[in-house]
């Protein structure tokens, strides 16, 4: 069993710039893929980022591409996203999720065990 639990979220105008983090338990944390996910009122839940257990390899959504940057620390159980010129568009509620089972890079919601509770990211223009 794995519990996530995200912080960092909040409002920022455009442009400006947020850093989420997802504390993790357990202690097979490094096992785990770990992805951010978004979901905006009245939309699906879509996929932002997700880097490799060992850390080092990521994939990006490309409407992040260049904007956002997911990052861990295997030591502190703990993933990060670093969001840069952030945009109206990018508000939405923010989760973090665990995926075990040999996926590499996981993009899909349903190749994820964990899930945390979510943190809102509100950008004005």
């Amino acid at each position: 069993q794995v519990q996530l639990v995200e912080s960092g979220g909040g409002l920022v105008q455009a442009g400006g710039s947020l850093r989420l983090s997802c504390a993790a338990s357990g202690r097979t944390f490094s096992t785990y893929a770990m992805g951010w996910f978004r979901q905006a009122p009245g939309k699906e839940r879509e996929f932002v980022a997700v880097i490799r257990g060992t850390g080092g390899v990521t994939a990006y959504a490309d409407s992040v591409k260049g904007r956002f940057s997911i990052s861990r620390d295997n030591a502190k159980n703990t993933v990060y996203l670093q969001m840069n010129s952030l945009k109206p568009e990018d508000t939405a509620v923010y989760y973090c999720a665990a995926g075990s089972g040999g996926a590499y890079l996981p993009r899909e919601t349903y190749l994820y065990d964990y899930w945390g509770q979510g943190t809102q990211v509100t950008v004005s223009s």
